[in-house]
């Protein structure tokens, strides 16, 4: 495609996910986290009946696509070993494979991407942007997604007085960078999505300024934009609620998210979202229709 042709579709794996077409609402990515020290819901479904089973609530509740994490990433987290965070999403992978949803692996590793991919996992999120060795060419032999996050940092640091001259400049010229990288190793832009990082090496200004950009981010790079501030540390810091009491505050953000253009949403709260933006995405049709009768 030319470099300036807007996408009306992400190639994600075994799945077509419109993009472009302004009759589809943002996609909603629900999030399943088979760990026990996740920031939100460490423990609720780490075993693999729970997992599965709040899979098939996901999709009831009309979830579009399903992320899966073997490895909290919240600040401070320790890391986990690969034979570890292989043990906790490979039997989810391949118990839920065949769900009727695409399925994406939230990894920075290389063993892990590599198993994923060969279970069938139609997407590869990836908080490190694929910068681990091997990892583009190993995406560039596959039909999986990939979501390019911007990262400041570690999770284990990252919070500590993170910095930016200017963080929209400075975070779409790395996303465009790892872009750039990713269309070199013969990855096509159809199957890039992008994540500007909400949270992770940011401060709430950061954040905030970042939730404001997302529509010139996104057409600036061309590519599908993914949106995750569900119950993060911002919505506390906005609303003074602790983590089980701030869905509230993810929705309003999601639904700003989706006011400034982005395409996919990744929330806890997937039937409140899902409603949500039914109730959002109806008024902007009917604005439409109204601006073009």
């Amino acid at each position: 495609m030319k470099p300036n042709q807007t996408l009306s579709a992400l190639q994600c794996g075994r799945y077509r996910l419109p993009v472009a077409d302004a009759s589809h609402r943002p996609l909603v990515m629900g999030i399943l986290n088979v760990t026990p020290d996740s920031f939100s819901d460490g423990g609720r479904h780490a075993s693999l009946e729970l997992a599965i089973t709040h899979a098939e609530n996901m999709i009831a509740e009309g979830v579009d696509l399903i992320d899966i994490g073997g490895e909290s990433t919240r600040p401070g987290a320790p890391a986990v070993s690969v034979e570890e965070e292989l043990r906790r999403v490979m039997p989810v992978i391949f118990a839920l494979r065949d769900c009727g949803r695409p399925l994406s692996v939230d990894t920075r590793r290389l063993a892990v991407m590599r198993a994923a991919i060969d279970a069938g996992v139609d997407m590869i999120n990836d908080i490190d942007a694929f910068r681990c060795e091997g990892a583009l060419s190993l995406l560039s032999d596959s039909d999986s997604a990939l979501c390019i996050m911007h990262m400041q940092g570690e999770p284990q640091s990252m919070q500590q007085a993170p910095h930016y001259e200017d963080v929209v400049a400075e975070v779409s010229a790395f996303l465009a960078e790892r872009i750039d990288a990713a269309l070199k190793a013969g990855i096509a832009r159809q199957r890039l999505c992008i994540d500007p990082g909400f949270g992770f090496g940011k401060t709430l200004g950061h954040n905030l300024a970042l939730l404001q950009h997302i529509g010139s981010m996104q057409t600036a790079l061309n590519v599908p934009l993914l949106a995750g501030l569900s119950r993060k540390s911002m919505i506390g810091q906005l609303t003074g609620r602790p983590i089980e009491k701030r869905m509230a505050g993810s929705l309003a953000a999601a639904l700003l998210a989706a006011q400034q253009g982005a395409k996919i949403v990744r929330v806890h709260d997937v039937a409140e979202t899902v409603d949500a933006m039914k109730v959002w995405h109806a008024s902007t049709q009917t604005n439409r229709k109204n601006e073009n009768p």
